[in-house]
C-alpha cells in the first residue's frame, strides 16, 4: 500500500526567463513502485525522509539508499531505484528545469557524478518542498514565480543538509574567514590547517562552490564595499585593512572584480556614520527604530 499527491505545471517563455523553472511537485509515502529505468530531460531533485531502499546507476552498480538522503536524476542520466517493499520509504520530489542549473553544478549543487547524497536532516527541505505544494493550489496567479524561488531555495536547502559538509568542513570555511585579511597565500592557509593546497582546494570547493582564492578574494571585497561606503578612510588605508598593501593593485582588482572604481563605488554608495556601520545583524521582526521607549 502507498500513497501519492503530485501536480505538474507548464511555465511559459517568460517565466523561463527567470534561469529554473518548477515542473512539478509530489509528497509520497509507503512501499512505493520501482522507478525505471528511464531517462529524463530534466532535473529531479528527490528528498527520502524516512525508510530505505536502492538505486542502480547506469554502469549496474547497486547503492544503498537510508533516509535522510536526497537522490538527483539529472537530464540524460538513465536512473532506477525503489523502496524496500518491506518499509517502503517517505520522500518528496521536485521537478525542474532551466539554463542556471548549469550553474547550481558547476558551484557542486547539484552533483550528477554523485546521486545519492546522505543528508544530516531532510526537515528543512521537506519545509520548502511543502511551500511548492501548497503554492500548487488551483488559480494561484503567481503559482510559476513563487515555485521557481522555492527551488532556489530547495537548492540551498540541500545544499546546507548535505551530510559530508558538517562539521569539518564549515570550520575551514569559518577559519579562513577569519583569516582572510592576513598577509597569507593559499598554501599558508593550508599548513595552518595541517592539509595539502589540493586538500584546502577540495575542501574549499566542496564547502562554498569556489576555489579559496575566489572565497578569500569575496570577503575581502565585500569587506572593502563596507569601508568605502561606512568610512571616510582613503583608499590606500582601505586597502591595507583588507589585506592589500599596494594601493594600485587593489584598485584594478575591485575595478575588475567589482565593475567599477573604489573611488566610484564610494560616490555611489556612500553612507558614513560615526564610527562606521555595526557589525551585529539587525532582528529584522525587532527593527531598533520600532522598539518602545526603555526597551532593550
Amino acid at each position: 500500500m502507498y500513497h501519492t499527491w503530485m501536480r505538474f505545471f507548464s511555465p511559459g517563455p517568460a517565466h523561463h526567463k527567470l534561469g529554473l523553472v518548477c515542473l512539478g511537485v509530489g509528497l509520497q509515502y509507503g512501499a512505493l513502485p520501482t522507478v525505471g529505468p528511464r531517462t529524463l530531460d530534466h532535473h529531479v531533485a528527490v528528498v527520502v525522509s524516512a525508510g530505505r531502499g536502492w538505486f542502480r546507476t547506469v554502469d549496474g552498480r547497486c547503492t544503498d539508499v537510508t533516509a535522510p538522503a536526497l537522490l538527483w536524476l539529472t537530464p540524460g542520466v538513465p536512473h532506477h531505484y525503489a523502496p524496500d517493499p518491506g518499509t517502503g520509504w517517505d520522500e518528496a520530489f521536485v521537478d525542474f528545469t532551466g539554463p542556471t542549473a548549469a550553474t547550481y553544478t558547476e558551484l557542486g549543487y547539484i552533483e550528477p557524478d554523485r546521486p545519492v547524497v546522505p543528508l544530516s536532516d531532510a526537515g528543512p527541505a521537506r519545509t520548502t518542498v511543502a511551500r511548492i505544494a501548497r503554492a500548487a493550489r488551483l488559480g494561484n496567479p503567481l503559482l510559476e514565480v513563487e515555485t521557481s524561488a522555492a527551488v532556489h531555495e530547495l537548492l540551498v536547502t540541500l545544499r546546507r543538509a548535505r551530510a559530508d559538509t558538517a562539521p569539518d568542513g564549515e570550520q575551514v570555511l569559518q577559519a579562513l574567514a577569519r583569516d582572510a585579511f592576513k598577509p597569507l597565500s593559499v598554501a599558508d592557509h593550508a599548513a595552518r590547517h595541517g592539509m595539502t593546497p589540493a586538500e584546502l582546494r577540495t575542501a574549499v570547493r566542496r564547502g562554498a562552490g569556489c576555489s579559496p582564492k575566489d572565497y578569500l578574494l569575496g570577503i575581502r571585497l565585500g569587506r572593502a564595499k563596507e569601508l568605502l561606503a561606512a568610512t571616510e578612510l582613503p583608499v590606500a588605508a582601505v586597502a591595507r585593512r583588507v589585506g592589500y598593501d599596494d594601493p594600485a593593485y587593489f584598485s584594478r582588482l575591485f575595478t575588475r572584480r567589482v565593475g567599477t572604481a573604489p573611488v566610484r563605488f564610494r560616490e555611489q554608495q556612500g553612507r558614513t556614520v560615526p564610527g562606521g556601520w555595526s557589525n551585529q545583524v539587525p532582528d529584522p521582526d525587532d527593527p531598533p527604530m520600532l522598539r518602545s521607549p526603555g526597551t532593550r
